[in-house]
């Protein structure tokens, strides 16, 4: 499978009668976080690239830039763990938030649920959504993947113990609607071009 098939692809199949015919209050898919995740993550909007391995990320990375024309753009990045990881693929970095409209960030966990990404302090300080770039590439592993927020939560509170991490949200409305226009925990969101770059680790 090419990066532009998994790109549209998203991984494991659900059945196009599965997406077609459910309701939007029809009860949730009993389906494993993967599939879930993926449904609803397009569902808002999202761009999804599924890699294999490291080989495959650099490969997407390199064709969302292409496609997009980034080749000579900063990326904006708050965690330093990202200019390690991507420097043999020979990006450009900045922490100044006015030089770059491409935000390059990790997360805590990916909520299948609703397709969320649920980031804090970690990856975005203390800045609100809306203050972030327009474009997004979020690198993400198949581990983050849990059901819903109040799991990811637990994790988080279980992980850091006594230095919880402040700022907690979710990424989510990619394409605002009126459904999800008053939804407290993307308070301050704002429509974002999301590419989920997601690498299987198990």
């Amino acid at each position: 499978m090419g990066v532009f098939d998994k790109l549209f692809g998203g991984g494991k199949k659900v059945s196009k009668e599965t997406l077609e015919t459910r309701g939007a209050h029809m009860p949730d898919l009993k389906i494993p976080v993967d599939e879930k995740f993926t449904i609803y993550f397009k569902k808002n909007g999202g761009k999804f690239i599924y890699c294999e391995d490291d080989a495959e990320v650099t490969e997407a990375l390199q064709n969302i830039i292409s496609e997009n024309d980034w080749q000579n753009h900063l990326f904006y990045i708050m965690d330093d763990r990202l200019e390690s990881r991507f420097k043999q693929d020979k990006l450009k970095f900045t922490k100044v938030r006015n030089e770059s409209e491409i935000f390059f960030t990790t997360c805590e966990h990916l909520i299948a649920h609703n397709g969320s990404i649920l980031v804090c302090s970690n990856q975005i300080k203390e800045k609100k959504l809306s203050e972030l770039p327009s474009n997004l590439i979020v690198y993400a592993t198949t581990s983050q993947l849990v059901d819903s927020i109040s799991e990811g939560l637990k994790i988080i509170k279980e992980k850091y113990r006594k230095n919880i991490p402040n700022n907690i949200t979710t990424l989510k409305h990619f394409e605002p609607t009126p459904e999800n226009k008053n939804d407290f925990l993307s308070y301050g969101s704002a429509s974002k071009n999301v590419y989920l770059l997601l690498l299987e680790d198990y």
